[in-house]
């Protein structure tokens, strides 16, 4: 079956609402317009087959107008995550040979152009960058390269994109200092979306579903295609705001909603009203206490069901099923949204197949053909197992990885970092818990105080990879094996737990 991310535009009743934005009803026939313009402008910037062109901003309908243009004219998306600073857009940007930089202004104390400002001008790729704000005060000139106004006029480009050809690059971390690149072809994509419509009951009626998760991340984006091949309304938050979400979610009707567990726990303290509508509240557990959240969010109306995704399978891959026994149905896990996608565990991982799994990592074959198995298999570095019925079960990550505001974090990212602050000899990170979040902290060896870590680190690293403590040691708890000696990170996440508590 030819399928393109274009073909998930409803071509056949054109006034059907497609998204709201900013409180602007924009109906299918009306986006299809505006895909059609934003690809005749990414044409006139020279852009074409195969390229790939970054896009860093928040949540709004201009983001996914570049995506369903790219895929017209067979280029591809670099999903630049808006917490990203200076060192890791610059990592992205090199890695992915982007040729166009798509930014907004600022948003609520993010101002992209200072940290872009901040980026090395070593990305032979990059050729301009643009801006959609269309009243922002930009330079004329952002890291040597020209600033342009994303302005599209009328002229439009009919979908010319191939279901193979790469659509979206999703970050992932790895064993490496930075980021890994996960390429989706158009096809995996939308079939995935339209899978996840029917097995969600997206495609019902009267579905709505409320978009609380970020585009450039796999589990915002996946949830919004899946809306749109089954033809619900989706109604966008620029960031969750628990407030105006839960208003918003009463006065539309919202029946379908994926997010993580904080998000669910601040919209229960938003306040006590039920949510009639609600149908599906798919949730993925970043933090501590998360089913136990689960549990009260039942008692208060909101259907919380387990999840599982990654980058590589995409977000909903899994749901459990409503019909379980509560304990059950909101562990992470479930029913895959394909029929024929494969799931096993080998030695307690989690092991995948399915035709919309990921078909690489950019520029790195040896990452990808560690990440298979000789039978085509995903290996997703996950600790599961499977039920009676079929369904599975995540339990714990295999790696090292750590969860960090939602996203899977490399500890070694953070670590290269700390390496090059003045006093520091080097660093280890482990995850702890901090007034209900998860958040790092940092062993170090050299004479740089705590104060001095953490400012170095908030230099250049997002928020939520800065350490919120840091301990000085002589050095790290090791352990000798066959392959030589190795730092025991989990004797180091004892040590952290025992300075907090004491």
């Amino acid at each position: 079956m030819r399928l393109t991310l274009n073909d998930l535009i409803d071509r056949d009743l054109p006034g059907a609402v497609a998204f709201v934005d900013r409180g602007a009803a924009v109906t299918h026939g009306a986006f299809d317009g505006l895909a059609g313009r934003a690809a005749a402008w990414l044409a006139g910037q020279g852009i074409g087959r195969g390229d790939k062109v970054a896009v860093w901003m928040v949540n709004r309908i201009e983001w996914l107008a570049i995506l369903f243009g790219l895929a017209r004219i067979g280029a591809t998306l670099v999903a630049v995550n808006t917490r990203y600073r200076a060192s890791e857009v610059e990592h992205i940007l090199r890695q992915s040979g982007a040729r166009l930089l798509v930014l907004q202004h600022d948003f609520r104390g993010i101002d992209f152009a200072a940290i872009l400002d901040q980026v090395g001008s070593e990305l032979p790729a990059l050729e301009r960058i643009a801006v959609v704000d269309p009243e922002a005060q930009m330079p004329a000139v952002l890291l040597g390269r020209p600033v342009v106004r994303f302005a599209p006029d009328d002229a439009e480009l009919p979908d010319r994109g191939e279901p193979d050809q790469p659509a979206v690059l999703f970050t992932t971390s790895g064993t490496t200092s930075g980021p890994k690149l996960v390429v989706h072809p158009q096809r995996t994509l939308a079939l995935h979306a339209r899978r996840c419509a029917v097995a969600h009951g997206l495609d019902g009626a009267d579905a709505r579903l409320f978009a609380a998760m970020p585009f450039c991340g796999v589990f915002g984006l996946a949830a919004l295609l899946a809306a749109v091949a089954g033809g619900a309304p989706v109604h966008i938050q620029e960031t969750f705001e628990p407030d105006a979400a839960a208003e918003l979610m009463r006065r539309e009707a919202i029946t379908h909603v994926y997010a993580s567990d904080e998000v669910y726990r601040r919209l229960m303290e938003a306040g006590d009203a039920p949510f009639p509508a609600a149908r599906v509240f798919g949730f993925a557990a970043f933090g501590p206490g998360a089913t136990e959240l689960a549990r009260k969010a039942w008692d208060r109306g909101l259907p919380l069901v387990g999840l599982y995704g990654s980058s590589e399978v995409l977000a909903l891959f899994a749901t459990q099923p409503r019909d379980l026994p509560l304990d059950q149905r909101i562990e992470a896990g479930g029913r895959p949204a394909s029929a024929d996608a494969e799931v096993r565990i080998t030695d307690g991982e989690i092991e995948i197949r399915s035709p919309t799994n990921f078909v690489g990592y950019l520029n790195n074959a040896a990452a990808t053909a560690a990440a298979m198995t000789a039978d085509g298999f995903f290996r997703t570095g996950d600790i599961g197992r499977l039920r009676a019925d079929g369904s599975f079960v995540f339990e714990t990550r295999k790696g090292d990885a750590i969860r960090l505001a939602g996203f899977l974090v490399s500890p070694v990212e953070i670590e290269d970092v700390l390496k090059t602050i003045d006093g520091v000899t080097d660093a280890q990170v482990v995850a702890i818990e901090q007034s209900g979040q998860r958040r790092c902290a940092a062993f170090i060896i050299g004479t740089a105080s705590e104060e001095a870590v953490i400012a170095g680190a908030r230099a250049v690293l997002a928020p939520f990879k800065v350490p919120v403590h840091v301990w000085q040691v002589d050095d790290f708890p090791r352990t000798q094996g066959a392959n030589g000696t190795k730092i025991q990170r989990g004797k180091l996440r004892e040590m952290a737990e025992e300075r907090l508590a004491g």
